[in-house]
């Protein structure tokens, strides 16, 4: 909890930063593309956390991999990040600036599972739903596929969820029939 309260401020003094210096969508890609490399190569994030390896080969490492690939003040927010011993925290900072982005840019985000892959008319059908839920005009669509829901979809909206699959309404069969009298009595 502690580290997360660490990285909200760090990302609320980068956002801000960013949008001060016109950066904000060089500064989201790099993010963007720092959370893809923490999820690609766990041995980096390993590398990030270790205690035993010295924060000047972390920030040499750092270097190596952006320097150069990076807008300038990203750069300098890692290093200032690596001066401070703070670098573990960068994987959840580079995640938690996509979702500062989000809001700071009105994005809506949801998700959608479905037991089939959903085509282009679904997907306007769905997102026009979402808009209707958040209040939102653009909307970021997280799509996943789980053959379990048998058919429909389960939507995630903020902290709202619709689940119309056939295994919730299967689910919610079988408690109705467990709690008929009438088939207790036979």
């Amino acid at each position: 909890m502690a580290s997360a309260r660490v990285a909200s401020r760090y990302v609320k003094s980068l956002l801000g930063l960013a949008v001060e210096k016109n950066a904000l969508e060089d500064v989201h890609a790099d993010m963007l593309g720092f959370s893809r490399t923490c999820e690609q190569n766990m041995q980096f994030v390993l590398m990030l956390r270790s205690p035993i390896i010295r924060h000047e080969k972390k920030k040499a490492v750092m270097e190596k991999m952006f320097k150069g690939r990076v807008h300038p003040l990203t750069m300098a927010f890692i290093d200032i990040l690596t001066r401070k011993y703070r670098e573990p925290l960068l994987p959840l900072i580079a995640s938690e600036f996509h979702v500062a982005y989000n809001e700071f840019k009105g994005i809506g985000k949801a998700s959608v599972t479905t037991a089939v892959g959903i085509d282009a008319a679904l997907r306007t059908e769905v997102e026009r739903m979402v808009r209707t839920l958040s209040q939102r005009t653009t909307i970021e669509l997280d799509e996943k596929v789980d053959a379990s829901l048998i058919g429909g979809f389960v939507l995630n909206v903020g902290d709202r969820q619709i689940d119309a699959s056939i295994k919730n309404k299967l689910k919610s069969l079988k408690v109705k029939l467990q709690e008929n009298p009438h088939l207790r009595e036979l």
